[in-house]
């Protein structure tokens, strides 16, 4: 569902209604005599539109994370705040940016569209910048032949679908200057290449038993998840071009299963 859309549309109903009325209706009407329920709503409701739409367009908007791809970043439940104008400023429902802020860097957390269905929005974390060269082998990321620095921080246990406990081993891995935790399943197994679907720029990856190295295109982003044998990325759907960012993940702001995540910002 477009949310921005939905937003624009009764933006523009219920102004024009507003409007409508102070141009012509309102001299048609009797003295004295009540709006019409259709104007007095308009009227109401328009400021209030105006507003969310004013701020989720172009400084914050709300998300719910719905997986645990990101985990233990990011658990499913969290209600987190994304950054709309870090990366640029971009017009509303067509996303077309208009002002140039900062560029991604390796270690964000980043909301963008889907490549595969713009229509949905995914959360991942910002691994190749355009350029960069990407190698993931025998579960170890490298970047631009460079092994990222890793150390091991621990186990870490959740439930999965609701039913399945899953174990992993945790660790810190180093993205720049940003250190984060990730986890890895001892008991998966190998990166499958008959996962890797066809998208463009798949020239630019070569797949083998082990895993992959691809070269990150011009103006695009490769993105994975912390739960890094459980997360559906560009590992295998491909890269993210820079016209489908929505923006910085930067807070959590509410959970109603564990009110200490409140407030924790996002590394």
């Amino acid at each position: 569902m477009n949310f921005a859309l939905i937003m624009f549309l009764l933006l523009v109903l219920t102004g024009g209604i507003w409007l409508l009325d102070t141009l012509a209706l309102r001299q048609r009407r009797a003295k004295r005599k009540a709006e019409p329920w259709w104007v007095e709503y308009s009227k109401s409701f328009f400021p209030v539109i105006l507003v969310v739409f004013l701020l989720r367009s172009f400084l914050v908007e709300p998300f719910k994370i719905p997986s645990g791809s990101m985990l233990p970043t990011l658990l499913i439940g969290d209600f987190i705040l994304v950054n709309k104008y870090t990366y640029g400023i971009r017009l509303p429902v067509i996303n077309v940016k208009v002002m140039d802020m900062n560029s991604p860097e390796r270690g964000e957390v980043m909301v963008f569209r889907y490549p595969v269905n713009p229509s949905l929005d995914y959360i991942k974390r910002v691994v190749g910048l355009p350029g960069d060269e990407v190698a993931y082998r025998n579960r170890r990321l490298s970047v631009n032949g460079q092994e990222v620095p890793l150390r091991r921080a621990g186990d870490y246990n959740y439930v999965e679908n609701g039913v399945n406990f899953v174990a992993t081993e945790r660790y810190v891995e180093k993205l720049g200057e940003r250190e984060h935790a990730m986890l890895i399943r001892p008991d998966a197994g190998p990166f499958l290449i008959s996962a890797a679907r066809a998208f463009p720029y798949r020239e630019n990856c070569a797949y083998n038993d082990d895993g992959f190295v691809c070269k990150v295109p011009s103006g695009h982003y490769f993105m994975m998840g912390d739960n890094r044998d459980s997360s559906d990325d560009s590992r295998y759907w491909g890269f993210v071009p820079e016209q489908n960012i929505v923006g910085k993940a930067f807070l959590i702001w509410w959970n109603f299963d564990d009110f200490k995540r409140i407030g924790r910002s996002i590394e």
